[in-house]
């Protein structure tokens, strides 16, 4: 069932192979309010061409495993709320199930896809051995190819494993003329746990689209070329007193405008009919919270210079925003500090940040990484990523699960 207050879902993109799209999205519509697209594919590889195709006419994305919402994912396609749904768990104990009563040593199996720690955690707690039960954990840039070598690699010698269960029907088509092979489909618990997560994600996001963005503008003449620039925005303009005018929008358009909160072109545009310019924008659950918050930025901006915006959120971020879209970065000191004056974070620690990321290269980071490589506590790496996400200087790539239970690490890419 959906969370309490949530909003209808409405058009949900079903994303996976033909013989499981059916299935899961049969599953998703038993939730009031939930219509279903089936996207089908004939392998995985297929999915973000999908996804990319139908921009804007989804309203959010379930795919049927991880290894089509990742290819999707890296592709920077997903615009949309998207989550995929997990094998382990109820998933893999009943393919475990049904390899024990066609007389399978299930204590010798290999599993692709499925974390290590997951897998060992089912079994586990199933009383099955694990000790010689091998795994291929999905990871970027493996495909149907490696997870059939593995496979065959698991099967040799006289103490291989007995069964492969894999995650991917591309190569279950591969195996099942080689070795025993449990393809696994999701369980209906899975499907529904999956998509109660988007249900949430999507829920969240119409709650921060309709978030009150209020801004206070000083300028040095007219209100004539104000008035054009918060008609674009889909807001009003009024005058207030000591000269200041009050924009009024939501953080949608206001989102959208300022290409992920990262440039304001209108400062620009201002600029070149006003001496003076000092826009401060905030955003809030109310509209006396995000005018105290507008009241803060626009402090600040006048601090800055005499064309200035900033945006102020809650949990004292504060971004200085370009008057227009900024050109790519390049490494640099000098460069560094410009970042630095605009997220609220010391030079030192972005050169330490910078680091990390040129460590991994193009792998994601966790928060609990962060937190080790910078020292610091991970509410101290959450917030900095959160301040480098909003700046457009890092995205979200995932979450990572340890184990069973706990809670998930967010997967962080870093772009400085």
């Amino acid at each position: 069932m959906a969370p309490a207050g949530s909003a209808p879902l409405g058009e949900l993109g079903v994303v996976g192979p033909h013989d499981l799209v059916d299935e899961v999205a049969a599953v998703c519509e038993e939730q009031p309010g939930v219509t279903a697209w089936r996207f089908d594919y004939d392998h995985e590889s297929q999915a973000p061409a999908i996804v990319e195709a139908n921009l804007g006419r989804i309203k959010a994305w379930l795919f049927t495993g991880v290894v089509p919402y990742t290819l999707a994912e890296e592709a920077g396609v997903l615009t949309a709320p998207a989550t995929f749904v997990d094998y382990s768990g109820a998933t893999l104990l009943q393919g475990i199930v049904r390899l024990l009563r066609d007389g399978h040593d299930v204590a010798r199996v290999s599993v692709d896809t499925l974390a290590a720690a997951d897998v060992t955690a089912t079994l586990a707690g199933a009383g099955i051995p694990t000790d010689q039960v091998r795994t291929l954990p999905y990871r970027s840039g493996i495909d149907s190819a490696d997870v059939v070598a593995f496979h065959r690699r698991a099967r040799r010698g006289p103490d291989g494993s007995t069964a492969a269960i894999t995650c991917l029907r591309s190569a279950y088509e591969v195996l099942r003329g080689e070795m025993p092979v449990l393809r696994l489909v999701p369980s209906a618990h899975s499907v529904r746990i999956a998509l109660r997560q988007v249900l949430l994600q999507a829920d969240s996001q119409l709650q921060e689209d309709a978030q009150i963005a209020l801004g206070l503008v000083e300028l040095d003449g007219g209100e004539d070329s104000l008035r054009k620039e918060a008609a674009a925005l889909g807001g009003s303009v009024a005058r207030t007193t000591g000269g200041m005018y009050l924009l009024v929008t939501t953080r949608g358009p206001l989102h959208e405008a300022t290409a992920g909160f990262t440039a304001l072109p209108m400062l620009r545009r201002l600029a070149d009919r006003h001496r003076r310019v000092h826009v401060g924008l905030g955003l809030g659950r109310s509209a006396g919270e995000a005018e105290s918050l507008a009241r803060r930025a626009l402090a600040r901006a006048r601090r800055i210079g005499p064309v200035s915006a900033v945006l102020s959120l809650r949990s004292d971020t504060e971004i200085l925003l370009e008057t227009t879209t900024p050109p790519p970065r390049q490494p640099g000191r000098a460069n560094l500090a410009l970042l630095a004056q605009r997220v609220g974070l010391s030079v030192s620690t972005l050169e330490r940040l910078r680091q990390a990321h040129l460590a991994v290269g193009a792998e994601p980071l966790t928060t609990r990484d962060v937190a080790d490589r910078l020292g610091v506590q991970q509410r101290t790496a959450r917030r900095m990523l959160h301040r480098l996400e909003l700046a457009g200087l890092a995205e979200r790539a995932g979450s990572l699960t340890l184990g069973a239970s706990g809670r998930p690490l967010t997967l962080y890419r870093l772009t400085l």
